[in-house]
């Protein structure tokens, strides 16, 4: 995966705040595996941040000349860094890239904000890990272990954050569809129809709040894709809503299935479409010196109805 921006603008400071990079000359094991957690916990939810190593600091800025990697180095490093990796806990792995600046080798460490956070690594990388492992994060241009209350400010961050509004790494703005949401806005009625049809793209997003991140790292929310992708079962497999009628009881033979694919809104109007149409069943009963006949249904469409939206929207993951 490639970086979301450019090395110039990281190291020009055009997108990238200080709180959100860390500059280093060399490889040093320790430091970078403590700051890649740190930015993986993302405390302040700024995005992340980025590393990068083959660069030296100097009074907090890019030493110019960059020093830069040898590419032999390059390799033996993204191993090392890989290894190192798999000792943070819960299980989280940064993107990295090499990028060139100005005829210079750079290895570009991308860690953005975890999903299943809080994030810790060991404390020291001794043989024996004999100090335990610890949290980390970042504060102002610095890691630094985490506090006990800082570590329960990162465990009610995690608690608080719905799937729903969870950012999905694995999908692009391309992923949501214009005519999906302004089908939506005209359903609900809503007067972001209008605009819509004008208004830039992502600034539609925001305005829904179906996107979220930084101005370099913009991905839709998993919200977003539930409602505005036509296939959103390549996001969240076996997100799909299926009926089964057991016309004989769950002991009988004689079954029918239907599965029900697409947008959340849409899937749910499928299905109880269906339902109403080929499950219920109305029977007339007529009774002997009545003029009017009883009509019932073997299914309550309402609390079907109810039932099924609320299993659907109500889901929790």
């Amino acid at each position: 995966m490639k970086l979301p921006t450019s090395i110039e603008n990281i190291l020009n400071e055009n997108i990238v705040e200080n709180a959100r990079l860390e500059l280093k000359k060399n490889w040093n094991p320790e430091p970078i595996l403590h700051t890649i957690c740190a930015f993986a916990n993302d405390i302040d939810n700024r995005g992340g941040g980025y590393i990068l190593i083959g660069v030296e600091e100097e009074n907090g800025r890019p030493k110019i000349p960059i020093t830069g990697l040898e590419l032999s180095e390059i390799d033996k490093i993204q191993k090392e860094l890989l290894a190192k990796c798999k000792l943070i806990q819960p299980s989280y792995t940064p993107i990295v890239d090499v990028a060139q600046y100005k005829g210079k080798n750079i290895l570009v460490v991308w860690c953005f904000g975890g999903q299943t956070r809080p994030y810790k690594c060991p404390t020291t990388l001794d043989k024996d890990f004999s100090k335990g492992y610890s949290f980390y994060i970042r504060k102002m241009s610095s890691t630094v272990k985490a506090t006990e209350i800082e570590q329960k400010e990162l465990y009610d961050i995690a608690r608080t954050i719905p799937f729903d509004d969870r950012m999905n790494h694995e999908a692009e703005i391309r992923d949501l569809k214009l005519p999906l949401i302004q089908n939506y806005l005209y359903e609900i009625k809503s007067d972001l129809l209008k605009e819509s049809e004008t208004m830039d793209f992502m600034d539609l997003c925001k305005s829904m709040r179906i996107v979220d991140g930084t101005p370099e790292y913009m991905k839709p929310l998993n919200v977003g894709l539930m409602f505005f992708n036509d296939e959103p079962q390549k996001f969240f497999p076996y997100s799909q809503i299926e009926v089964v009628d057991l016309r004989n009881g769950p002991e009988g033979d004689d079954m029918t299935e239907q599965i029900f694919k697409g947008p959340i809104d849409s899937m749910i109007k499928s299905a109880l479409t269906y339902i109403k149409n080929t499950v219920i069943v109305e029977k007339i009963l007529k009774i002997d010196g009545q003029a009017e006949a009883v009509r019932f249904f073997n299914y309550p469409y309402q609390a079907i109805e109810e039932a099924l939206v609320n299993a659907v929207y109500h889901r929790r993951i």
